[in-house]
């Protein structure tokens, strides 16, 4: 009896002891189960023009801090096999990731170059925005990008736009697509396009919008103050 007794109280007390241990490791599992599964894919190469990037990495990066959007992620991807590549205006940026990685991309965007015959006839590349267009959520394009999706044949048959004044040369160009004249930004079905430049920050919010809501869309809009070019802008015109 008293052995039993004896062997119940070292049970106990071992129970005791790894009860902590337990709790550590079913804290981590929930941890990592709660950790980044969605990835936003921003496309750079050598050339891009700067604010078809840089808007977009704000907007999202600064609403992955957010407990709404902490589930996605903001990824870099260059478009050659070199991770360092540098804007038209002179930015040097350093890839995460290639298109030659399992990237495994929720969202793509795609910007733009004044140069945009080599990325045109880049098979990798075409081919590697036709494989992410295939499970993708969002396919996304800013200026002249638009090019690029439409090379891939991910705006064939959907509503679209490129900057402001290219409209025509993106219709010539591809006639599959039905080209928006005179839109900031053209959302259809799952594809989302605009004219890129500053106006890369308004197709960021819509985009955020269409992955969270329009409230939290507008709660980074003011966290990073960007509502405020609006009093900007009509403080110019009176």
């Amino acid at each position: 009896m008293k052995l039993f007794k004896k062997i119940k109280s070292i049970k106990k007390t071992i129970l005791l002891a790894i009860l902590p241990i337990l709790l550590i490791v079913a804290l981590i599992s929930i941890g990592r189960s709660n950790t980044t599964s969605s990835k936003i894919g921003i496309l750079v190469f050598d050339g891009f023009l700067t604010s078809d990037v840089t808007a977009p990495v704000e907007v999202f990066g600064a609403a992955t801090k957010k407990s709404w959007f902490s589930s996605y992620e903001v990824v870099v991807v260059s478009a050659t096999r070199n991770k360092t590549v540098v804007s038209e205006e002179g930015l040097k940026v350093v890839a995460e990731r290639t298109i030659y990685d399992d990237t495994g991309l929720d969202v793509l965007l795609v910007p733009s170059a004044y140069e945009m015959d080599g990325l045109l006839s880049n098979k990798d590349l075409i081919e590697y925005i036709e494989q992410q267009a295939e499970t993708a959520s969002w396919m996304a394009s800013n200026c002249s990008g638009a090019f690029l999706l439409g090379e891939a044949g991910v705006l064939d048959g959907k509503k679209a736009t490129t900057w402001a004044g290219g409209e025509q040369t993106l219709a010539r160009s591809y006639p599959a697509i039905e080209v928006q004249y005179d839109q900031n930004v053209v959302t259809d079905e799952n594809t989302i396009t605009s004219n890129g430049g500053p106006v890369s920050y308004q197709a960021a919010f819509e985009l955020l919008a269409k992955l969270s809501s329009e409230e939290f869309s507008q709660e980074i809009s003011e966290s990073i103050q960007f509502n405020r070019l609006e009093r900007a802008f009509n403080s110019q015109q009176g």
